[in-house]
């Protein structure tokens, strides 16, 4: 491995991501603890928070995995500060994905990074810089996922565990859509080095469109139907049914109003 450089300021945490630790903090105490009036904007204040802090996460595994890769760049460029607002396109990295979350209900992956790659030494090193984002998005759901499948929850509140099924639905939807060998895409990315140039030089003209066309086939009702489905089947796997997932996005929606079977549940 090549030696990482960077100056300790470089790496200094951010305060905007102290801060949206804090309101994640605040948000989730306030979903623990019935303390907002209406339970729906806390979770949605929680969930939102998280899942932008998520996304933070996702970024800095791609820089640190560079760093320690050979791009010693990333440090300069505000990376590993955890820093959203370094990033190459703020917007595709934090609004869109969060606006997709409103809309949707989807964990819509986000960008970008800029790595320098010819940095870097070792396809197995550039394929590994592609998959640690959505690795961590695979940790990431492990973690709100684990009261339901080591079956501890036991004393956790209703809402709260309903915040926990929707943040876990993004990240199960994040990881697979990251994870999808589409250029533009970080499972297209984990492939590339071991394409030949030929394939590679055809291919790149797309990458630019290739979260363009995911969310595209995703309006298709049979390939929506399918994909879907198989996020239910993965929730189900981790413990999680799909009423829980249900009222965890309802909830969040506090605009449209929470179903009354969500309010009467233990």
């Amino acid at each position: 491995m090549t030696t990482a450089t960077t100056r300790h300021g470089e790496r200094r945490i951010s305060p905007v991501f102290v801060g949206i630790l804090a309101v994640t903090a605040v948000t989730g105490w306030a979903t623990w603890t019935g303390f907002a009036e209406q339970p729906g904007i806390a979770v949605f204040l929680f969930v939102t928070a998280a899942w932008i802090v998520s996304l933070c996460l996702h970024e800095y595994a791609h820089a640190r995995t560079a760093l320690h890769s050979g791009d010693v760049t990333v440090g300069a460029k505000g990376y590993l500060t955890l820093n959203p607002l370094k990033y190459t396109h703020a917007l595709l990295s934090i609004v869109l994905p969060v606006l997709f979350v409103i809309m949707g209900g989807i964990g819509l992956p986000g960008g970008a990074v800029f790595i320098e790659r010819g940095r870097i030494r070792g396809r197995w090193r550039h394929s590994l810089i592609s998959a640690a984002g959505p690795l961590t998005n695979v940790l990431f759901a492990a973690v709100c996922t684990a009261p339901f499948w080591l079956h501890a929850l036991d004393g956790v509140p209703r809402d709260f565990r309903y915040a926990l099924a929707f943040l876990a639905l993004l990240q199960v939807t994040a990881a697979i859509l990251n994870f999808l060998p589409v250029p533009g895409l970080d499972g297209y990315g984990v492939l590339e080095p071991w394409l030949s140039y030929q394939v590679k030089r055809q291919v790149e003209p797309f990458a630019p469109f290739g979260l363009l066309f995911v969310f595209a086939l995703l309006w298709v009702p049979s390939i929506n139907s399918v994909f879907f489905d198989a996020i239910d089947a993965i929730l189900r796997g981790l413990g999680i049914d799909d009423f829980n997932r249900y009222c965890g996005q309802e909830l969040y929606r506090f605009w449209r109003g929470t179903p009354e079977i969500c309010t009467i549940s233990p």
